[in-house]
């Protein structure tokens, strides 16, 4: 199978992560995407997230709703820093029967300069390129990298948005999943 996957730190998932996560399920080409539930990002360093099994908690949440959409612990399981090469390798070797290729926003094609082995991905597995507003991408892609057009759903909205909205006794309704904003209200999460 040709498995996307779709790596965050969920922190929480909210509803542009479950829209990327369905739509190219449907129409990304793969067979599955993986939701790949990472412990920290080594470019967003500073506050911990919520507890690994919280946040594979509300992702699952999203994957039970989605068609061919699962969620993995696979990286919660290696050594820090998360660098999405070698949890990709890794992946590779555990299951070998597998094609893995990343999914990642266009927002995050103009950060690959920081990435750790970025043209290694890009060789090695490819990507998937999901729009988001205002990070149109070149005419010309690499070899291996593909993108979503321009009419895929998206939403303006960010984990940050999301955590500082609860923090200050906001709703989060339609941010996140009906599920999610009852699982994240049943365990107190994000409250100051």
């Amino acid at each position: 199978m040709r498995i996307g996957v779709y790596s965050g730190s969920f922190d929480p998932v909210h509803t542009g992560h479950a829209m990327v996560a369905n739509y190219v399920a449907q129409w990304g080409g793969v067979d599955e995407v993986w939701l790949m539930v990472s412990r920290q990002n080594p470019l967003k360093e500073g506050r911990m997230p919520a507890e690994d099994c919280h946040r594979l908690a509300m992702a699952s949440i999203v994957a039970k709703q989605c068609n061919s959409v699962k969620v993995s612990d696979f990286e919660l399981s290696l050594p820090l820093p998360s660098f999405t090469y070698v949890t990709l390798c890794k992946l590779r070797e555990k299951y070998p029967q597998h094609e893995f290729v990343l999914i990642i926003g266009s927002d995050n094609w103009y950060a690959l300069d920081k990435w750790r082995d970025a043209d290694k991905i890009i060789k090695e597995f490819g990507m998937i390129i999901y729009p988001r507003p205002g990070y149109s991408l070149p005419n010309v892609l690499p070899e291996g990298v593909s993108a979503i057009g321009n009419d895929a759903p998206v939403a303006l909205v960010s984990s940050t948005f999301v955590r500082e909205t609860i923090a200050k006794g906001g709703n989060v309704n339609y941010f996140v999943p009906c599920k999610v904003a009852d699982y994240i209200n049943e365990n107190n999460l994000y409250k100051i």
